[in-house]
This record gives C-alpha cells, sequence and structure tokens, in this order.
C-alpha cells in the first residue's frame, strides 16, 4: 500500500527546513533509521553532497539519518532496499534527467507502489504526477521523456500562487499557464500552495495543511479543494 507525503515545499516562511512538517514525517518514517535522498534537482546549483548535508541535518532532529543515493555503487539496489526515500526540490528538469540517465524512473515507481515510505518535496513532488509538464523550472537541460513516476492520477503544480490583485506584473499567472497546458492535455492539475501536502495511504489522497489546493480539469472551472478533503478522481 502507497505511504507517501507529497508537499508542495520543503520550507515555508520564517521557518527552518522541512520544520514545519518534522511531526507528521516522524510518524510517517515510524521504524525507520536510515531515509535514502535523491539530490538530484540540485537547488541553487549546490552539490549533491552539500544538498544531503542539509537534509541530513533537519533529519537528527527526529533521530532519523539520511544518506545520499549518489554514495551507493548501484543506485538501483539503493532503492530496492530502502526503508524510506526522500527526494528533495530544486529543478524538475534535472532532477528527471539524472533519474533516466540512471534507469531508476521505473524501479523507484515499483518502490512506492510496494509501500516503502516516500516524501517529495518541490521537484520531488511533481515527479509522482503523471507527467512534470506543470513544473514552473527552468529547462536548464532536455530530459529523454516528461513522463515520471504517475503514482497519482493528476500532475502537481507546487508552489501554486494565486493572482494578485495589486500587482502590476503583465506575465501569465498560474492559473493562465495551466489552462494552455489543457488545451494540449488531458491530465487533471492540482495548484498545491505553501505549506500543503498531500497524504496518500493506498488509493486514498488527502489535503493536509492550513490552506485550500486548487484543482483544475480540462473544460471545468477550477474547485478550491479544503484541507483534509479526500481527492477522488
Amino acid at each position: 500500500m502507497k505511504k507517501i507525503i507529497i508537499a508542495s515545499t520543503s520550507t515555508v516562511h520564517n521557518s527552518g527546513y522541512l520544520e514545519y512538517i518534522l511531526d507528521k514525517l516522524s510518524n510517517h518514517f515510524q521504524g525507520v533509521s536510515t531515509i535514502l535522498f535523491i539530490p538530484f534537482a540540485r537547488p541553487s546549483g549546490i552539490s549533491y553532497e552539500e544538498y544531503t548535508a542539509k537534509a541530513k541535518k533537519a533529519f537528527q532532529k527526529i533521530n532519523i539519518d539520511v544518506k545520499g543515493i549518489h554514495e551507493y555503487e548501484n543506485p538501483k539496489k539503493a532503492i530496492t532496499e530502502a526503508e524510506g526515500i526522500f527526494t528533495g526540490g530544486g529543478n524538475t528538469f534535472e532532477l528527471v534527467t539524472q533519474l533516466y540517465k540512471h534507469n531508476l524512473v521505473e524501479v523507484l515507481k515499483n518502490t512506492l507502489e510496494k509501500g516503502v515510505p516516500y516524501l517529495g518535496t518541490s521537484a520531488g513532488s511533481n515527479i509522482c504526477g503523471v507527467n512534470m509538464k506543470n513544473t514552473n523550472d527552468m529547462p536548464i537541460v532536455y530530459p529523454p521523456s516528461f513522463e515520471t513516476l504517475g503514482v497519482i492520477p493528476f500532475n502537481i503544480n507546487a508552489h501554486y500562487l494565486d493572482p494578485d490583485p495589486d500587482s502590476t506584473h503583465m506575465g501569465e499567472t498560474r492559473e493562465t499557464r495551466i489552462k494552455e497546458f489543457h488545451i494540449f492535455n488531458e491530465t487533471p492539475v492540482l495548484g498545491l500552495r505553501e505549506g500543503s501536502w498531500l497524504e496518500v495511504s493506498g488509493s486514498q489522497i488527502v489535503l493536509k495543511g492550513n490552506l485550500t489546493a486548487r484543482l483544475f480539469q480540462r473544460n471545468q472551472k477550477p474547485v478550491e479543494l479544503l484541507s483534509n478533503q479526500e481527492i477522488d478522481l
């Protein structure tokens, strides 16, 4: 049975890395002594070692060790033998490129389907969807495919922002971008606001956190989903 947390972000305003969700993670990874960390998204271009150290410091607060997947000679085996897995945020294009480069997409999907507890933040959440087409990231590299894990039946738009009526910015809003996506694609998209996350237990997907989320479906008006509401498509 799938056991997944899909979080919009790793850090909320005035809070440390993963701090806002640590209590939830302590329960989510209960019984896990070491988490396998996938640092491929490299936020701000930091090294795998630097990123792993950052995750390690956060999980030390709940007495869980962290080891980066780049430290293993056989990354596939590292995934299949992992007690728990965390994929951090950063650039989704680079993350997906590296997952395909190391032939890890299928093995990661199968491992999560078997119930190994997983945490994704930002880019690590984007890859849980059907594809990565609703990422906000710049295409700094060219992945072999936009298809991702598909462990949920819709896409994630992490860090979703509502239009600001007082802003002088004349560029497209997130909602406009998602409408453009639905001209050519049928996959539903969930706009996940900062500090919100999805809790996946088997086939059940529930919105968590204090905020609503915005669900977009092709040829339908967007719908606001309430916290603790099940997402049933």
